[in-house]
């Protein structure tokens, strides 16, 4: 039997485990992909990473072992075209607030006859050899995950999550609490209770639902309320826990 595709495991409410690659080096992103992840979400986004660059990560992604995403700058047709042409296996689009967004997102992952993808002979399309395969296949293959970020995405989620094509309803609690004006532990209990209402909305709807924690502490808590996928953190953001605790860990000791 031919290995579940990551749309094929997303859009099903498999467990999915991934995390953020935001060190904008090759080197880094096949360590963190040979680590076990079932995929790396390279971070284009947020980090300082140029477009330029995303192909090469997405490749040291494949070559350690994990499916490549790519969360792009933003709902952009250009930005998306260029994060699935480099061979990303799935988008992560982020600050989607309506269902009119959801839908531009999902024409822009999509060729025709169910998007407005156009077709070039990028790394996915093997430079043009595999074009016609590639583009025939691509729909059935390509994970869309829309981000809900805002108050306003919180409002609309029923309709969002009705969208056609939308695979996955990815919650940035980040963001999230900030447009809440929830931001820090005093807005923790508001900020849980959204996130619950989106996790409600989208099993009423049938659409899986994934969700960013800093660190695995209440992974096992929120998989139990509904969650299936999780970003877990960061290359960078490990790279400064390892760090701090390495250089307690030899510091010497306070002298009286």
């Amino acid at each position: 039997m031919a290995q579940a595709t990551l749309r094929e495991r997303g859009r099903s409410g498999a467990p999915l485990l991934g995390i953020f690659a935001a060190i904008p080096h090759p080197a880094a992103a096949e360590v963190t992909a040979r680590s076990g992840f079932d995929f790396v979400c390279i971070d284009w986004e947020h980090a300082q990473i140029d477009r330029s660059e995303v192909e090469n990560l997405v490749r040291a992604v494949e070559a350690g072992g994990a499916a490549a995403m790519v969360r792009v700058p933003g709902n952009d047709a250009e930005a998306i075209a260029a994060a699935l042409d480099s061979g990303a296996q799935g988008v992560l689009v982020p600050r989607v607030s309506s269902a009119a967004e959801a839908e531009a997102a999902v024409r822009a992952t999509r060729y025709p006859p169910d998007g407005e993808r156009g077709a070039g002979p990028g790394r996915a399309s093997g430079y043009g050899y595999d074009i016609a395969a590639y583009v025939a296949g691509a729909n059935a293959r390509i994970l869309l995950a829309v981000q809900v970020e805002t108050v306003r995405a919180v409002e609309n989620i029923d309709a969002i999550a009705a969208v056609a094509g939308v695979d996955l309803v990815f919650i940035g609690p980040g963001d999230l609490a900030v447009s809440m004006g929830a931001f820090g532990p005093e807005g923790s209990g508001r900020l849980d209770a959204a996130i619950r209402s989106v996790i409600a909305a989208c099993a009423s709807a049938g659409k899986a639902v994934g969700l960013f924690r800093p660190s695995a502490d209440d992974v096992p808590a929120w998989r139990a309320a509904g969650v299936s996928l999780f970003i877990v953190a960061s290359d960078s953001m490990l790279l400064a826990g390892s760090a701090v605790a390495l250089a307690k860990a030899v510091a010497p000791p306070a002298s009286d």
